[in-house]
């Protein structure tokens, strides 16, 4: 069973929906207990920084979520989160991954960057990229952007090179909308279920 956490900061009915048409099992959800039987997790959001780490913290959502070994991917918002801190209002956040989210320079282009991109770079090493290259799009809706680093699994081009994908241990996140990417962010959500299965089945 996946766990989509509800912190008051997700886009909740989409990524509901994404699951259900693949069919997986899963609740929405931000009890502990509920978190703690469920196989894997996802982390969405949407919105402002420092509110939804207040929600977070609110239900010990902070916590648990730098303690958990389940596998949790992050979605926009969610995947922001994972990292130290943001520009956005200095805010600071789980700390999970190393870096600073920066804000687009809005005198090069329009901020947010808003609609279809495709990756510039991507590790197909990992298993949650595994089997794309730069053919795909996928969407963007962001005004802060995660820096590359030695975590980052995939890149994508805006203004400047930025991080669309990252993963350290079993941290994961992505900085576009899978639920809202049509077949490739489908494909994406699927194989972080076939990640969490194999996970569960080597424990």
């Amino acid at each position: 069973m996946i766990a989509i956490i509800n912190y008051e900061a997700g886009n909740l009915a989409s990524v509901s929906n994404a699951l259900s048409r693949l069919n997986a099992n899963h609740i929405v959800t931000n009890q502990k207990e509920e978190l703690n039987q469920a196989e894997g997790i996802i982390f969405p959001g949407v919105g402002h920084a420092e509110p939804a780490m207040e929600s977070l913290r609110t239900n010990e959502l902070d916590q648990w979520l730098k303690d958990t070994n389940k596998p949790v991917l992050g979605i926009c918002l969610g995947m922001q989160l994972l990292y130290e801190s943001s520009e956005e209002g200095n805010s600071e956040g789980l700390g999970l991954i190393p870096g600073t989210l920066k804000k687009f320079n809005s005198e090069t282009k329009k901020v947010p960057h808003m609609g279809w991109n495709t990756f510039t770079e991507v590790n197909t090493d990992h298993p949650l990229v595994s089997n794309f290259d730069d053919s795909e799009y996928f969407y963007f809706v962001h005004s802060y952007f995660a820096p590359i680093n030695k975590y980052s699994i995939a890149n994508c081009h805006y203004i400047q090179d930025f991080t669309a994908v990252v993963s350290k241990g079993n941290y994961m996140g992505v900085q576009f909308h899978p639920e809202k990417s049509g077949k490739a962010g489908s494909l994406l959500l699927q194989n972080f279920l076939d990640y969490v299965h194999y996970t569960d089945l080597e424990t």
